[in-house]
């Protein structure tokens, strides 16, 4: 590979200084495939489970890649397989096997061995029964040098059940780049072409791409997907899905790459047994995506990830004050919330004190009156962040939210797509106070372009002449917006309605206002066609006056006017 190529590798380790906004990468302008220098290494990593002859097929396709390959490696993890897999005669040069830890099992630990195993820059994800393009790995490579937060996803095409070349066919027909003439005939997944086709190829979806991450041919940053915190060894299904809404929480931006073209070997699980992957998937997949909002139904249900975690800070509040704000944030119609509240916890003493007249008593009794509460805990200083939860509301203790406040801040947010909303509630000597909603892939996509990737920079200098302020960053990338507090129903902790009632009450309430409403709408819907019974009868008793005795219609006479009359004599 030589020469430039369009949009430039630019930057002193050939890292282009670029922000993407949301999931738009459409000013990104990757080079032409072929035309030139790469310098990030790659791991391929192909989780597998008793499909020798699959997999003979990968590693054949694999062997005739156009990435150098002394910048690719390749990792095959054996998930347990009896006999075990073994490293085929056609396979690249260096391919490492291992296997899954004994005891363990599953995708998830497939995909995690491999990671660990993994030494490239990249981490590109491959299934065992995929037969991939000759410039397959290259189209995913080039991507990765325009933008170190890139998680890139190949053009998948399912075959026909029963199309099986042999591995000496695969790596003949991938290297004279005619891989397709092995099939006969090959299509897109519906679904995902389906997204892809509303969405502009991902560009317009925002912060929702990640529901196209799959595992079939996926490639990452492994600075990224350490942030992330890696694969949930805990799934055996949908850990893709749960890795991507994951890394979008990490800043990523979804690229999918029409010229990264691979062949699935026969019909996906989905594609076979769909409602029963959903089935198994929607049992797991809610507690740890909040998004998926219709399967988090339940007022009362406490989930493992929050849709929002709001954080309290006690300041020198009173104990009522605190409990106000902590119990406004619990008692909201949104109710798929966890507090952390931050104060001095370790200056409690553990030992014998005194109960009315301790130094910290507010302090004191906000901890006993939450000590227990699961939806609550207590740290020294704010954390760091609210991932993997993608909002996070900050206040200051002696404010309440009302009933409707933070489903309405983040209605908001959601139809705008905004990284910041800030509201005002008060100004004083030392300037404004706001409540501040978060969204967490907004601020950690500006962490990235202001200070570089996550655990070591992969892209060298990218932060650069960028503006180091993590909030103008925000503005830039997902937009930002003032808005009153009090519009929105937040008030002192004095003046706030005592909370009061559950949400199952609330609930049951609705419920009656409901069947109320469709009560009302069925009198309406009876007096609407009374009405129109009664204008069609109206409109027969004209016709009947404008009739004559025998049936004949009474001509209409025009109005006789007298003769004006001149002027006397």
């Amino acid at each position: 590979m030589s020469g430039a190529g369009r949009g430039g590798l630019a930057g002193r380790s050939g890292v282009p200084r670029a922000e993407v906004g949301q999931n738009d990468y459409g000013p990104l302008l990757p080079p032409d495939l072929g035309r030139w220098e790469p310098r990030l290494r790659v791991s391929v990593v192909i989780p597998a489970y008793d499909c020798q002859d699959a997999l003979d097929r990968t590693l054949a396709s694999l062997a005739a890649q156009t990435y150098p390959a002394h910048l690719m490696g390749v990792v095959v993890v054996d998930d347990g397989s009896e006999p075990p897999l073994r490293v085929p005669e056609i396979t690249p040069a260096g391919t490492l096997l291992v296997r899954v830890p004994e005891g363990r099992w599953g995708r998830g630990w497939a995909r995690q061995t491999g990671a660990e195993a993994a030494a490239g820059d990249i981490l590109h994800w491959v299934d065992s029964d995929m037969i991939l393009d000759r410039e397959h790995v290259e189209a995913h490579m080039r991507w990765h040098h325009l933008l170190p937060y890139a998680v890139v996803m190949g053009d998948v095409r399912f075959t026909p059940d029963g199309t099986r070349p042999r591995a000496g066919e695969v790596l003949s027909a991938v290297e004279a780049g005619d891989a397709e003439r092995l099939f006969d005939g090959s299509a897109p997944h519906e679904w995902r072409a389906g997204v892809l086709a509303e969405t502009r190829w991902l560009r317009d979806a925002g912060t929702g791409a990640y529901r196209l991450h799959s595992g079939a041919s996926t490639s990452v940053p492994v600075a990224l997907l350490r942030s992330a915190g890696g694969v949930n060894t805990a799934l055996n299904m949908g850990e893709d899905t749960d890795l991507g809404f994951r890394l979008a929480q990490a800043g990523a931006v979804f690229i999918p790459d029409p010229q990264a073209r691979g062949w699935h070997l026969g019909p996906s699980t989905v594609m076979l047994r769909e409602k029963e992957v959903h089935r198994h998937n929607w049992s797991v997949l809610p507690d740890l995506i909040p998004d998926l909002r219709w399967l988090r139904t339940h007022p009362r249900r406490t989930w493992l990830v929050p849709y929002v975690h709001v954080v309290v800070d006690v300041g020198g509040a009173r104990y009522e004050d605190v409990r106000a704000s902590v119990d406004s944030a619990l008692a909201g119609t949104l109710v798929d919330v966890a507090v952390t509240v931050v104060g001095p916890w370790a200056r409690l003493p553990a030992g014998r004190h005194p109960s009315l007249d301790e130094p910290l008593l507010d302090l004191r009794l906000v901890h006993n009156l939450y000590a227990h509460e699961p939806r609550v805990s207590f740290a020294e200083e704010a954390p760091a962040g609210s991932a993997p939860a993608p909002f996070r509301l900050t206040f200051p203790a002696g404010w309440a939210l009302g009933a409707d406040s933070l489903a309405e801040l983040v209605k908001l947010a959601e139809s705008e797509g905004y990284g910041l909303l800030s509201a005002v509630l008060d100004e004083g000597a030392d300037g404004v106070r706001a409540a501040r909603l978060e969204r967490t892939a907004a601020f950690a996509r500006a962490a990235l372009v202001t200070g570089g990737t996550p655990e070591g920079d992969i892209g060298g200098d990218i932060g650069g002449d960028i503006d180091g302020d993590i909030d103008d960053a925000v503005h830039r990338l997902f937009g930002s917006l003032w808005v009153s507090a009090a519009e929105f129903g937040v008030t002192t902790a004095g003046e706030a309605e005592p909370v009061a009632g559950d949400p199952a009450k609330w609930r049951a309430e609705s419920t009656r206002w409901k069947r109320e409403a469709e009560r009302l709408r069925g009198e309406v819907e009876s007096l609407r066609a009374e009405t129109e019974r009664l204008r069609t009868e109206a409109g027969r008793a004209r016709n009947e006056r404008r009739r004559g005795p025998l049936g004949g219609i009474i001509p209409t006479t025009r109005r006789q006017t007298a003769p004006r009359r001149g002027k006397s004599g």
